[in-house]
């Protein structure tokens, strides 16, 4: 816990010098043209309730995302959702326009769009961001900041980074960008609402987050953030939970953005196989997904694939059951 303490502070303290030096320039910037059925499953009861989504035309109140200046619930609700992730799967794959025609286009941390638009798209409605990610989020506050004023930013963090008394170090600089630009739409995920996200993913991988050392990613978060916003939901770049098993996958960057970083399956296999150290489950929360989708909307593109259900037992092995059985 010190260790997690020690890093809320550091970020902290970079994050609040970056802004106090360059947000002021951004906002003096900022464009002045800008663009303008439920899925309810008895494997969400925890998290997403079973309540039936209002008329197209209207807006849901989410609870357990709370505006950093004025703590109120998030009012959002869409028929269909593009969630682009940032693998490099997409990179070539030209579903720019088809990622652009859904109602809300969510991405994730820093990932950008300007540059790639032909593969990623240009829009963006939502943007899922982890309290790590704060400060690259910033270093690229021309696109994402000033660009994005009408999207919805979601921060997720540790609770002794997000705490609202004055000593959340990274709920005091997200108050502060939203002070610097107060028409930014920061929302943060609620100390309640985090655990419901753990209690989640022990329920359906019998994993217990914590004593395993792991970290739930900003893909978990963003994928059930979508279950409660999205009335369909189509995942761009996300591969099957075996794709990375089969000796002939391709090789392609972790990011797309970053065409020299490191590899995607090395990167999700080095994770699961950790033992030691904080790591993500990456391949894990694919297979629930996975699981997921075979009730849910939800479908998936570059690669296109159909969801397998995946059988956990206690020990946490699995098999899969092929989809329609």
């Amino acid at each position: 816990m010190k260790m997690k303490i020690r890093v809320c502070q550091g970020v902290g303290g970079i994050i609040v010098i970056t802004m106090v030096t360059s947000l002021m320039i951004v906002y003096n910037s900022s464009s002045t043209n800008r663009s303008s059925s439920s899925l309810s499953s008895r494997r969400l009861d925890a998290l997403v309730p079973a309540t039936k989504r209002p008329g197209r035309n209207a807006t849901s109140v989410l609870q357990g995302y709370a505006g950093v200046m004025d703590h109120k619930p998030l009012k959002m609700h869409c028929r269909t959702c593009a969630l682009v992730t940032s693998s490099g799967q997409l990179t070539g794959s030209m579903r720019g326009e088809e990622i652009d025609r859904s109602e809300c286009v969510i991405r994730m941390n820093d990932a950008p769009s300007t540059e790639y638009q032909k593969d990623v798209g240009r829009r963006t409605n939502l943007r899922v961001v982890a309290h790590s990610s704060l400060q690259r989020v910033l270093r690229s506050r021309q696109e994402l900041l000033n660009g994005s004023q009408d999207a919805v930013f979601i921060f997720w963090g540790p609770s002794n980074c997000m705490r609202r008394d004055g000593k959340g170090h990274v709920f005091n600089s997200l108050r502060l960008l939203n002070q610097l630009l107060p028409k930014l739409k920061i929302y943060i995920i609620t100390r309640i609402k985090m655990l419901k996200f753990d209690e989640l993913f022990k329920k359906e991988t019998g994993i217990d987050r914590k004593s395993s050392n792991s970290w739930l990613s900003t893909g978990w978060f963003t994928m059930a953030i979508a279950l409660e916003l999205c009335d369909g939901i189509n995942v761009y770049g996300m591969v099957p939970p075996n794709f990375c098993r089969s000796s002939s996958h391709p090789t392609v960057p972790y990011h797309y953005y970053e065409p020299l970083g490191p590899d995607e399956c090395s990167m999700y296999l080095s994770h699961e196989r950790s033992q030691r150290g904080s790591h993500h489950r990456f391949i894990t929360e694919k297979r629930v997904f996975s699981n997921w989708a075979r009730t849910l909307n939800i479908h998936f593109y570059q690669p296109d694939w159909n969801p397998a259900a995946v059988i956990y037992s206690e020990n946490s092995s699995y098999s899969t059951v092929p989809a329609g059985s």
